[in-house]
């Protein structure tokens, strides 16, 4: 029984599961355990030129685990900046590119510059501001008139977005003159009746509208089966 039980003690140690958080911390946990594995061993060959081989081997096995590289720029670099991060800078491999350097990775990226001035119409959005001040900056003329016209027209594409009634040009210009802290004042005559704009708007009413007629003609043609 003693025998029995010491056997099945040593099957119990030998089964014991090991967990990754018990395990050596991957430096790049993207290309998976059996990379670092790869690396390791590479930094073990002697032979300089077996380990090139290997090195190039193993670049390629990165290649196929990480597709997404070739839309970077000098995806090639890329790869190899990776091996030598896994091999955690101690590899001496004959490598197309330099080394990178270890301070490198604990750089912080340059913050992205944030627009504080607030929105002053949120249906509009910031976008719309930018292209109110474009306008602004742009002297008097057809050009200017014709930015204008076009600007409007969008604008009110924006505003049927939150406002499912009509909305008339003055309030477009309005509002335009508003945004603009009243540098652009909007030309007399000036109409966006006519223009091709209610964009969505008006397609969305003539489907409703078409779905309506459909469904009006098969409920007609079920009524004369019946009959």
């Amino acid at each position: 029984m003693s025998v029995v039980k010491m056997n099945t003690m040593e099957a119990t140690d030998t089964c014991k599961l090991l967990y990754n958080t018990e395990r050596v911390t991957l430096h790049i946990p993207e290309y998976g355990r059996n990379v670092q594995k790869m690396v390791d061993y590479l930094k073990t060959i002697e032979d300089r030129a077996k380990r090139n081989e290997q090195a190039r081997a193993i670049i390629k096995v990165m290649e196929t685990l990480n597709p997404a590289v070739h839309l970077q720029e000098n995806f090639e670099q890329k790869l190899w900046d990776h091996l030598y991060i896994i091999a955690d800078f101690d590899l001496d491999v004959d490598s197309p590119y330099p080394m990178p350097e270890r301070e490198s990775l604990n750089q912080r990226p340059e913050p992205v510059p944030l627009q504080k001035k607030p929105i002053k119409a949120s249906h509009y959005g910031r976008n719309i501001e930018n292209m109110i001040d474009l306008v602004a900056e742009k002297e008097d003329g057809e050009e200017r008139t014709a930015m204008l016209r076009t600007l409007a027209v969008y604008m009110r594409q924006q505003y049927l977005i939150w406002n499912k009634d009509t909305v008339s040009d003055e309030t477009i210009f309005q509002d335009i003159e508003r945004l603009s802290d009243y540098r652009i004042k909007v030309p007399e005559g000036l109409q966006l009746r006519g223009v091709q704009n209610e964009g969505g708007h008006n397609r969305q009413g003539n489907g409703q509208a078409r779905f309506k007629g459909q469904k009006q003609k098969n409920n007609h043609k079920m009524r004369k089966q019946h009959k």
